[in-house]
């Protein structure tokens, strides 16, 4: 069996009818988004944020899967808490937000919210198509706070990150299936993902219900980031604006 890195783990935090599903980014974890699983819970809400298959194990564990089985994995999640949850909001951040987007046009989901979800990294670009080499070095994350620290693996697998670029693909093309509503957060300064993506999915999404924040104060990963507390009050407010008459379940 493979060993998942200590603090890499999935992690459920049972509340009220309310779910909120958390989705973490390419080579992160569920410990990225763990400070704003907390803050949900804070709030009274049931959180749970699932544990992408291939990561926060080991980069040679990542060539095992693909970017059908992270769909399939959220899509699990979302049905498990579906069986004890009135209304379910999803919180992705990068690719995790590449995820939530897909979910939500497959499903029925009460809200969804992206912190700079991912359409397109180009730093990765030019390995599309490319059979060599096996491993690519991952940079440190991309985190304004220098006392931040975030899960990640040194090196991805080539073949995990073609399904990186097949999932942002994908994602876009379904971005006019989504309409629920849709809380979207983005970094000026994304050294990872353009900040033009948040506004392309602004612009394409059939949402009619749809608002876009600025984090000047944070880089790609905000999550874990200067804005944190910050999208976190935002997003339990997105949550009880429309969750009227359930709280109280």
């Amino acid at each position: 069996m493979t060993t998942v890195i200590s603090g890499a783990e999935a992690f459920f935090i049972s509340g009220n009818k309310i779910g909120i599903l958390l989705c973490h980014g390419f080579n992160g974890t569920p410990q990225s988004v763990e400070y704003l699983g907390k803050q949900f819970a804070n709030a009274g809400f049931t959180v749970y944020a699932p544990r992408l298959r291939g990561h926060g194990t080991n980069a040679a564990d990542m060539e095992n899967f693909n970017h059908k089985d992270w769909i399939e994995d959220l899509e699990t999640a979302f049905l498990q808490l579906k069986k004890t949850c009135h209304k379910i909001f999803v919180v992705g951040q990068s690719m995790g937000g590449a995820l939530a987007l897909d979910l939500a046009g497959k499903y029925m989901i009460d809200g969804i919210v992206c912190i700079n979800a991912a359409l397109r990294v180009p730093d990765l670009e030019p390995y599309k198509g490319l059979g060599a080499p096996r491993f690519i070095a991952d940079e440190t994350p991309d985190i304004n706070d220098s006392t931040a620290q975030e899960i990640t693996y040194s090196k991805v697998p080539l073949t995990a990150v073609h399904s990186l670029l097949s999932l942002m693909e994908h994602a876009k093309k379904g971005l006019k299936k989504v309409s629920c509503p849709v809380q979207l957060f983005v970094s000026p300064e994304d050294h990872v993902v353009p900040a033009q993506c948040s506004y392309e999915i602004y612009h394409m999404i059939s949402s009619t219900v749809k608002q876009i924040m600025p984090l000047h104060r944070s880089f790609h990963v905000a999550s874990l980031d200067f804005d944190k507390d910050l999208i976190a009050a935002a997003s339990i407010n997105f949550v009880k604006e429309r969750s009227t008459g359930s709280l109280a379940s």
